[in-house]
């Protein structure tokens, strides 16, 4: 058994300070996306990814895929939304054991109504504390992590289109 390449301290600080920020930054912001809109984090991850391409619904496999989640979690948390009447499922024509996940207006109406607090809140809790240069290097640490795990690079350099994640 290889012996363990222990962090330095420097890492250790490191590696910490990140695992708290994360969890503290997504309490602020779960919180915060709550109690504008209503909406759970997963809510607004199901209704912003539906709205990064034109075109088609998303198959629901490819949801999944996209989110990170396993099948089984999509369905759960759609279903949920479903009866919120946010989005809708539909069989896909091309595979009868597959769903088609659409955006509703009401779904669409709640996304255009939760993104503007939910941005400031992004903006408050961790993008306005950085400078430009700040920003990019943590994009590029980001996306090189992200790379590493996953050899996604689809995408590296995009945000804009995005709008509300």
């Amino acid at each position: 058994m290889p012996r363990a390449r222990w962090l330095t301290d420097d890492e250790q600080r490191t590696w910490r300070g990140y695992r708290r920020m994360k969890a503290l930054l997504d309490l602020a912001v779960g919180r915060d996306l709550a109690r504008d809109s209503g909406l759970s984090e997963p809510d607004y991850d199901v209704l912003s990814t539906l709205t990064e391409k034109a075109g088609p619904p998303w198959r629901a496999s490819d949801l999944a895929a996209r989110l990170l989640w396993s099948s089984s979690r999509l369905a759960h948390q759609v279903g949920r939304m479903e009866r919120r009447g946010l989005v809708s499922r539909t069989p896909s024509d091309d595979d009868r054991r597959g769903a088609l996940i659409h955006l509703t207006q009401l779904g669409r109406a709640t996304l255009e109504s939760a993104a503007p607090p939910h941005v400031a809140s992004v903006r408050r809790n961790f993008i306005d504390l950085l400078t430009p240069e700040e920003l990019q290097l943590v994009a590029d640490i980001a996306w090189r992590v992200v790379t590493n795990l996953t050899d996604d690079v689809s995408d590296v350099g995009t945000g804009a289109e995005g709008v509300h994640r």
